[in-house]
């Protein structure tokens, strides 16, 4: 018997019909993730400015060393916890957490709201990490790697529509409400995707594992995944794989800060005051994001299935190179404007999914716990590097062109480990065993 014609969605996100309910909750947990961080990141960035860039910096370096500090909690928890336990503890925590800060922005003293603000500077760039974290390890866990190449592209255009609300949210209640209040919002959106992830683990059915998916959610739900706290960091050193992930993301944190600060320094200029800042930066932050959004609806997904991993990896170092090199001869505000636009939606459309789908193939310790450690310890120690790098050269005088005779040779490096990781991870097509004995990428299974 033929089998019957696929709907148009099928056919033009190339998705199964029993992929659907499962996609469509995780876009949602996405969505709900990525508005309340970008709500946030004005409110945050707004607040660090209170203590001009050379504070900033020494911030980020304070931040680096509190994140190598919370991965063994991390760790320590998602040995003991199941998988809910641990999304639930994630983002409850982070939920009550702003609630605190909340009281403090509001109804202390200016000295004490000062201290606060410094602060939750801090504790947003350790803990947002681990929210983002969590979201892709469960999805690196529910999906196959197949389904990782064809479908993390699209769940991400829940998470860019996410980012591109939180912004524009933020732009329009800054001034009326209130930076602070900006904290509540949320709040309540983190509580939203906790009821999102709970749907997820409960709607994917018991299954058979060549579907791609988890076998049984309720014995899944019952297995802890055990091990050291310290597990992660053993994990990355041993494997040259997740070594080569770690790198990485380092280049890409070096990267993205040196256009971190120059975007600082350009609003630092224009606007004064907390609510102002906060306002332009969520505009910004939100065309940023339409810039993104419209990259994955026309070609992210069509870029990894045409070309690979590899390539998608390699996309944004060059981006960024030429942006570099762009602003470096014109030197103008519209370039700026242009260089953070396009770095930011490959990212986000492009590179981000990319890099999630390179998690599929590693077993549950390493989606956990080395993850952990990629994504929150040494990307901010990549924050660090791009940080001080960037200060160094202003104080030398080298200014842009000093700039781009850094980005240029490490773009070249940042290519080459992204061809790299692309190929080991086609290799390596198929997760390893679900009881995470053995978290370096195995060859398929005939």
């Amino acid at each position: 018997m033929p089998n019957p014609r696929p709907h148009l969605w099928e056919a033009t996100f190339n998705l199964r019909r029993d992929e659907l309910g499962p996609v469509l909750i995780a876009s949602l947990l996405f969505f709900f993730v990525l508005t309340a961080l970008m709500v946030l990141r004005p409110a945050r960035d707004a607040l660090g400015m209170e203590h001009e860039i050379e504070g900033v910096r020494r911030l980020i370096t304070v931040t680096a060393v509190l994140t190598l500090a919370a991965n063994p909690l991390f760790g320590w928890l998602v040995s003991r916890l199941r998988r809910l336990q641990i999304v639930g503890a994630t983002y409850g925590f982070l939920a009550l957490s702003l609630v605190g800060f909340w009281g403090l922005m509001t109804f202390a003293p200016d000295a004490v709201r000062r201290g606060a603000s410094q602060v939750f500077y801090v504790w947003f760039n350790v803990f947002n990490l681990f929210v983002t974290m969590v979201f892709w390890a469960l999805l690196s866990e529910r999906f196959s790697s197949d389904q990782g190449r064809r479908l993390f592209a699209l769940i991400s255009i829940g998470g860019t529509l996410g980012a591109v609300f939180g912004p524009w949210l933020a732009s329009q209640l800054a001034e009326p409400l209130g930076t602070s209040s900006l904290l509540l919002v949320a709040s309540g959106f983190l509580l939203l995707g906790l009821l999102a992830a709970w749907l997820l683990l409960r709607i994917v059915p018991d299954r058979a594992a060549d579907t791609g998916l988890v076998t049984s959610v309720r014995a899944d739900e019952a297995m802890r995944i055990g091990g050291s706290a310290w597990a992660g960091i053993g994990l990355v050193l041993r494997s040259p794989y997740l070594a080569g992930i770690a790198g990485y993301v380092v280049l890409m944190a070096v990267m993205v800060t040196f256009v971190y600060f120059t975007r600082l320094q350009m609003v630092a200029t224009i606007a004064d005051g907390i609510d102002a800042r906060a306002a332009i930066l969520g505009e910004m932050d939100m065309w940023t994001h339409v810039a993104a959004l419209a990259l994955q609806l026309t070609l992210a997904g069509r870029i990894i299935r045409r070309f690979g991993l590899g390539v998608a990896l390699a996309i944004l170092p060059v981006v960024a190179a030429a942006g570099f090199i762009g602003l470096a001869i014109y030197g103008s505000l519209a370039v700026l404007v242009l260089l953070e636009a396009a770095t930011h939606a490959v990212q986000r459309g492009i590179t981000q999914p990319a890099r999630e789908a390179l998690f599929t193939v590693v077993g549950r310790e390493g989606k956990y716990k080395a993850k952990a450690l990629v994504d929150t310890f040494i990307h901010r120690a990549g924050d660090v590097v791009g940080a001080q790098a960037e200060g160094a050269l202003g104080r030398l005088g080298l200014a842009m062109g000093g700039l781009v005779g850094v980005v240029v040779p490490l773009a070249l490096a940042w290519v080459a480990l992204g061809l790299w990781l692309g190929h080991a991870q086609a290799r390596h097509g198929r997760p390893v065993p679900s009881d995470g004995t053995n978290d370096r990428p195995v060859r398929p299974v005939a």
